[in-house]
């Protein structure tokens, strides 16, 4: 199963220097470091990315992720994959740039 990161390519670049991917502001601030299915990446790109320029697109392989990923409920009760962990950027399968 894949599922998806919006990211703004400076912080992505930052990641794969550090050879991890800690999260974006708003993942710091949770706690843990959203993402997306398939199903869910249109909306979340138009709520949260509306108008950033420079962002790109991580497919992530799920299966990589082991415990730590969670899909919890949000936006009306939706069952959202949470990653409680740093990414491990071998989990990242392409990277593709991305216009909300």
């Amino acid at each position: 199963m894949h599922i998806y990161k919006v990211c703004p390519r400076p912080l992505w670049l930052e990641a794969q220097a550090a050879g991890i991917f800690t999260g974006a502001p708003i993942d710091h601030r949770d706690g843990y470091i959203h993402f997306s299915t398939a199903e869910q990446l249109a909306e979340t790109a138009a709520r949260h990315f509306a108008g950033q320029p420079d962002l790109v697109l991580l497919t992530i392989e799920a299966d990589h992720l082991g415990d730590a990923l969670k899909f919890e409920p949000s936006r009306g009760g939706a069952l959202f994959p949470h990653l409680y962990a740093p990414l491990p950027l071998a989990a990242v399968i392409a990277v593709a740039p991305f216009s909300a």
